[in-house]
């Protein structure tokens, strides 16, 4: 019923409707376009894969990475000495199957793609969402595009340079036993590295979302902070789906900023909120 009420509310013209299979065939428009922006990035990246693949993929797994060193000068500068300096370790991924690299190509180019093209793509989304909303809802959701993707590039951005290196060097350096050589697949690395940067730029939507919630009164404030506690599990639970392996280390690094993303919604919610209170008082008044 609520996906019928949607296509109703969108208008093809002033004065007729767009029955549910037009809405369909537009649907199906959005999405072809979407996917063809996606494969054109991909296909540039594939034509580029030995670089992308050497200089960025692998970045984070060389000592002379750029978030390596701006945090090893960070900590002398604050006099931690080289406490937040990595160590560095001797990353080398091995691919025990004939077809490893030839599919981990077409995995690389399509997820590169896919962040590429994710700005174009949430604006073929929104242009089929936009027809059914009021005029205030437009007005409510002005620059969704933009936030929507500097979110997204955030995430994507901090899991890259800072997640990731965390994560090799903690997994790199981690020993059991001195008869035990660590040498992960390439296929490995790379599901980790989608895990950590397309999956933080996801969640990383989270403030804009409670934004959104807010403005339409599904949630509040005070809402969230009764709820505090129970939103703290959810979001270790998502941490754990984001990082295949479940230790502590990868549940803590990944929990740490969708937490920090949850009391900023918080506050967001709450100012949406008091400016809602305001123009109530003033249209009362």
């Amino acid at each position: 019923m609520a996906l019928l009420d949607f296509f109703n509310r969108r208008k093809k013209d002033a004065t007729s409707e767009m029955s549910f299979i037009d809405h369909l065939e537009e649907l199906r428009w959005h999405l072809i376009r979407s996917v063809i922006a996606i494969l054109i990035c991909a296909i540039v990246v594939f034509i580029y894969s030995d670089f992308i693949v050497d200089t960025v993929l692998f970045g984070p797994t060389k000592p002379d990475f750029i978030s390596s060193q701006w945090l090893c000068k960070l900590g002398r500068s604050l006099g931690l000495g080289d406490a937040i300096c990595f160590t560095q370790v001797k990353a080398e991924f091995l691919e025990t199957t004939m077809t490893g690299q030839f599919i981990a190509s077409f995995t690389v180019a399509f997820i590169g793609g896919f962040i590429i093209a994710f700005p174009y793509v949430f604006w073929e989304f929104w242009r089929f969402v936009k027809p059914a909303l009021s005029a205030k809802e437009k007005k409510n959701t002005r620059g969704v595009i933009f936030w929507v993707s500097m979110l997204f590039f955030l995430g994507v951005a901090f899991g890259y340079f800072i997640l990731t290196p965390f994560m090799v060097n903690f997994y790199f350096n981690y020993k059991l036993s001195a008869q035990i050589k660590i040498m992960p697949t390439f296929s490995d690395y790379l599901e980790n590295l989608i895990y950590t940067t397309v999956g933080i730029g996801v969640l990383f939507q989270m403030p804009l979302l409670v934004m959104v919630l807010a403005k339409i009164g599904m949630v509040t404030g005070a809402f969230l902070r009764k709820y505090r506690r129970h939103a703290f599990v959810i979001i270790i639970i998502a941490a754990a789906i984001i990082t295949p392996s479940t230790d502590p280390f990868s549940l803590t690094i990944v929990t740490i900023p969708l937490y920090l993303l949850f009391e900023a919604s918080i506050v967001v919610a709450s100012r949406v909120n008091k400016k809602q209170e305001l123009k109530d008082k003033e249209e009362w008044s």
